[in-house]
């Protein structure tokens, strides 16, 4: 068995609905925490998981109770999926570092580690819409991302074209009229081209602060994109 058939039965074996391999010497330009946590490792796996759309449909003006736990039902299953293909990995003989699934580390600019959208979209899952979120063409943005770096020398995925067209979607769904409505056929140049970030960050730790939501989530652009409704 070659390594990408292995690998993809691998993931999709431990629950994935979606894998992909991102070769990370296109990703170099990405800020990441620490800085040099992308250099020992030549690829990222990135996987995801979908959310059940009937949570996602409750997202009318922000996150329910219903989506929130979803949400953090997916993040714990992208977590153990991690650490699964990881430790398979090392038994193949390669170093892999699973990544958290939502750990947020700065709180002001709403960044993690590196961007999982950015990657995913390398790895040739989707690509990244007007919204900033990964679309992919089986569930739109109703997927959790999971990354794991590693030496492992897997063929890389390609990024597919950009769908979005003249969809406003998510521009018109946003409850704070974040999204610029700005496209790209390939990748914005700063998530700020696309997104008002202090706008996006303030809703979503208003959100946060309601009965059983807990973490900085949204969902309306989510349920408002057609690909994947």
């Amino acid at each position: 068995m070659d390594e990408t058939t292995w690998l993809e039965e691998t993931v999709r074996d431990l629950g994935a609905d979606r894998v992909g391999v991102a070769d990370l010497d296109a990703a170099r330009g990405l800020e990441a925490q620490p800085r040099d946590l992308l250099q020992p490792y030549p690829r990222a796996v990135v996987y995801a998981v979908r959310l059940p759309g009937a949570a996602v449909e409750t997202c009318l003006e922000g996150p329910t109770p219903e989506y929130a736990h979803c949400y953090r039902v997916a993040n714990e299953e992208l977590d153990r999926i991690g650490f699964a293909v990881a430790r398979a990995l090392e038994r193949r003989g390669h170093r892999a570092l699973p990544l958290p699934a939502s750990q947020l580390l700065d709180r002001e600019r709403l960044t993690g580690h590196v961007s999982y959208k950015a990657l995913a979209r390398l790895a040739g899952l989707g690509w990244q819409g007007k919204s900033l979120l990964l679309v992919t063409p089986e569930f739109g943005p109703r997927v959790r991302l999971g990354v794991v770096l590693t030496d492992a020398p897997l063929p890389a995925g390609r990024p597919v074209p950009n769908r979005c067209g003249s969809c406003t979607a998510c521009v018109d769904a946003c409850p704070v009229g974040a999204i610029r409505g700005v496209g790209t056929e390939d990748h914005y140049r700063s998530r700020e081209e696309a997104v008002e970030l202090s706008r996006c960050a303030e809703a979503c730790f208003g959100f946060a602060a309601r009965p059983h939501i807990e973490k900085p989530i949204c969902g309306v652009c989510v349920r408002a994109c057609p690909w994947g409704a």
